[in-house]
């Protein structure tokens, strides 16, 4: 029976804040920019102005959009961590 697992202080690498600033970086230019910029986009979508879409719609399915891509993306380094940690375990034992 092993002991309990060390903590590992850098749970947060370069990859998990590159990622964290440019869905931050996204979230800001629609969420403050394209309503902010909405008044001067008068152009029709399926017969609605597009910046009463931007403004009622868009900004909310690019922030589930958001969510659902870290979400894939972090689990995507957790397989990445977790293979890495079993190859170094492996060459440890092996």
């Amino acid at each position: 029976m092993s002991g309990p697992v060390p903590f590992i202080p850098d749970t947060h690498d370069s990859r998990h804040l590159q990622l964290k600033a440019v869905l931050l970086a996204v979230w800001v230019v629609f969420s403050f920019g394209v309503c902010f910029f909405a008044r001067d986009l008068e152009f029709m979508v399926a017969g609605w102005p597009v910046n009463y879409w931007l403004a009622a719609q868009g900004c909310v399915l690019v922030f589930i959009g958001i969510v659902v891509l870290y979400a894939w993306a972090m689990n995507r380094f957790a397989r990445q961590d977790d293979a890495a940690a079993a190859s170094a375990e492996s060459s440890r034992n092996g």
